[in-house]
């Protein structure tokens, strides 16, 4: 844009200059970069799941056939399949939990812990058809460690411990939710906080601190974007994240949207809609790349630490890296960013026309 506006300069100001901007002011309003990330991925070609974006528009009988008969091999079919599984792998992973966590604390539980959490992950990978490609897995997350993942559904975590365990962080929750957590917590040092904790960033950043302290604990599992985002990007990574030092173990997740879509729209859809529509697609398939591990440099910030492994994963996983927080997904931008970007603008304008004008009176002389 910078560049543009200097040739605009270059001769004297005209009319039809302004132009420009009123373009690059529709082009911002029908194409912004952000809030496209909060929608499902546009398809180059239909995968039978849904006839288009708006309402379904007819195209062929035989196309309406065979898409007739896709909808009744998944719903008449796989679906009973898959929520028989679902509820098998949940059923194992409430009763094996709580009966390990009955267990005193040492290698035995410690083994039989791990046991329970992969073998039910896998079960409820298989109740989704999941089909996943590991990648480098000498990289993978080791305990005293901390794993970021960049973020599109809740079921991110299942398809992470399907080939190694973590110590999972989050808020504490209510319903099925809340009972899996309680069980899980009794087996496997999972980081669990009241909603009245997780407001203070200072006694999250403690506990975390001290479970990464302890090398024998298994590696944390966080999603630093804070949202769920549509695996087409990564946006913004949280800090906090990279303040308790140790050892980051970046992992790149990417979806394949043609066999069924990952990405969770919490605002379109509740949890309960969610999980019919994933279950109701041909398969979740994804491919997950273990990075290799990051370190603090000395003279990096927190802030820079977050972007640079932001950046790795976003080239690795072939994501658009995007600087945006993935609370705009809830929230209106800042006002004081706002000013911000048009100081640097007006900037930019003033700067470009000092020049243009130098070099009009140069071509002049």
């Amino acid at each position: 844009m910078e560049k543009e506006i200097a040739l605009l300069h270059r001769a004297d100001f005209e009319f039809s200059h302004i132009f420009y901007f009123c373009r690059k002011g529709m082009e911002a309003i029908v194409e912004d970069e952000v809030t496209q990330r909060f929608s499902s991925e546009e398809l180059l070609s239909w995968n039978l799941l849904t006839r288009t974006n708006v309402n379904f528009h007819y195209i062929s009988l035989r196309l309406t056939v065979v898409w007739v008969i896709g909808v009744v091999v998944r719903y008449c079919i796989l679906l009973p399949l898959r929520v028989s599984l679902a509820a098998i792998g949940i059923t194992s992973m409430i009763v094996g939990t709580t009966a390990v966590g009955q267990l005193p604390n040492g290698r035995v539980k410690n083994y039989l812990s791990e046991v329970v959490h992969l073998t039910c992950s896998r079960i409820l990978v298989r109740a989704l058809s999941g089909t996943i490609h590991y990648h480098n897995k000498e990289n993978r997350p080791q305990k005293g460690g901390i794993c970021v993942a960049n973020h599109t559904s809740p079921i991110d975590a299942i398809i992470l411990t399907n080939d190694g365990c973590y110590a999972m962080v989050g808020q504490v929750h209510g319903g099925l939710m809340g009972i899996i957590q309680r069980a899980t917590v009794k087996a496997c040092p999972h980081v669990w906080f009241e909603r009245s904790e997780m407001k203070d960033r200072h006694l999250v950043t403690k506990r975390l601190r001290e479970h990464v302290a302890d090398k024998s604990k298994l590696p944390i599992l966080i999603f630093p974007e804070g949202t769920c985002i549509n695996n087409t990007s990564v946006m913004m990574f949280k800090k906090g994240s990279f303040e308790i030092g140790g050892t980051i173990y970046p992992v790149a997740i990417k979806y394949d949207p043609q066999f069924g879509d990952a990405f969770w729209n919490s605002s379109k859809y509740n949890i309960v809609s969610y999980l019919l529509r994933i279950m109701t697609s041909w398969a979740i398939v994804c491919n997950v790349w273990y990075l290799p591990p990051m370190v603090r440099k000395e003279d990096e910030d927190a802030v820079q630490f977050a972007n640079r492994v932001r950046s790795a994963i976003a080239r690795q996983g072939g994501l658009t890296e995007l600087p945006w927080d993935g609370g705009l997904k809830r929230a209106k931008v800042k006002d004081t960013f706002k000013e911000e970007q048009q100081k640097n603008y007006s900037k930019m304008l003033v700067r470009n026309g000092s020049v243009g004008s130098l070099s009009a009176e140069t071509e002049s002389d």
